[in-house]
């Protein structure tokens, strides 16, 4: 699929752009693949470990809308993962969250539209369904905006799909990483928000295969939902560190006790297949389109009224064994 094109990735050189690369080049045969992104020491150290003939550097930022399309040039597929993620920073910066995540998703959709890339993946989070903090709101407009970029591209071939998934296992800035470092630093309890809370896991490599499987699988308009697994926060502090005491030290602002991919007020328009779930857009396209039936041949049928894919009622689980086999 992705043999002799060009691939773009925005935020290229963060946790999941450094493993989608590596995952392309050791995959496939690609033309050009683009990591664009604003931190010139972290490309400067991503080429150390990836400096294969297609591998291609830009310096730019998704608010740049001009070196965006520039950038964009002669490209057939980009990966949207470029984006501001901590829920207490964006907060505390409400404007420079706002403008990356949506006016960087908009100059992501021009530039695409009139470089006439043929498919276009934004990376969505379990924050953007019914979001209760400034992130997780950003990223339900940027969904929406390449939802409805579909429109916008009225003739041309360039065509748009989401995919929305969970925590990140050992991502920069998550629990897991957290958790070990006050355990290197000799801590003697861990902290803990909540003993009810859940969360919903992928790995890194699983979100990078489902990422790339979405654009074999995409029609245009898609938000697509994988099939993971969920655990408990005290169940992870103990895979971590067994028998450590923990503390609870309450939710943090914006936070919710459990997660959510796919609201129960967008039950009319989820469809089920094997190991996903999509949900089909609210507005109608100039052309039809059947999603019970993608471009894989994988058919999905409506789920029931207000289901609700909720971390908490996750029928998949994880007990302390298997997070510890997860991590």
């Amino acid at each position: 699929m992705l043999n002799n094109k060009s691939v773009l990735i925005t935020g290229g050189t963060g946790s999941f752009g450094k493993q989608c690369v590596r995952m392309i080049m050791e995959r496939y045969k690609p033309k050009r693949l683009i990591v664009y992104s604003r931190d010139e020491l972290k490309q400067f150290e991503m080429q150390q470990e990836f400096a294969a003939p297609a591998m291609r550097y830009f310096i730019g930022d998704v608010r740049d809308g001009s070196r965006l399309k520039q950038a964009m040039r002669d490209v057939d597929f980009v990966i949207h993962a470029a984006a501001l993620k901590q829920v207490p920073a964006a907060e505390y910066n409400p404007m420079e969250c706002i403008k990356t995540n949506i006016d960087g998703a908009q100059n992501v959709i021009n530039a695409a539209i009139d470089n006439e890339v043929e498919k276009v993946v934004a990376l969505s989070t379990d924050k953007a369904a019914n979001p209760i903090n400034l992130y997780g709101a950003t990223k339900l407009v940027s969904d929406k905006l390449f939802v409805a970029a579909n429109n916008i591209a009225g003739g041309r071939r360039t065509r748009f799909a989401v995919v929305r998934y969970g925590n990140v296992v050992g991502s920069r800035g998550s629990v897991v990483p957290f958790f070990r470092k006050l355990l290197a630093n000799g801590a003697t309890e861990l902290p803990v928000t909540d003993p009810r809370m859940t969360r919903f896991w992928i790995t890194l490599p699983q979100g990078v295969q489902f990422v790339l499987k979405a654009f074999a699988r995409m029609q245009g308009g898609e938000v697509f939902v994988p099939k993971i697994p969920s655990s408990r926060i005290v169940d992870l502090a103990e895979a971590i560190a067994p028998g450590l005491p923990t503390k609870i030290v309450g939710i943090r602002p914006g936070e919710k006790l459990h997660e959510i991919m796919c609201p129960a007020d967008d039950s009319h328009l989820t469809l089920e297949f094997h190991d996903h779930y999509v949900i089909r857009p609210a507005i109608t396209f100039t052309s039809p389109v059947d999603y019970s039936a993608n471009c894989l041949g994988e058919t999905g049928r409506p789920v029931s009224q207000d289901f609700e894919y909720n971390s908490g009622t996750n029928p998949h689980m994880l007990t302390v064994e298997a997070i510890r086999e997860l991590i």
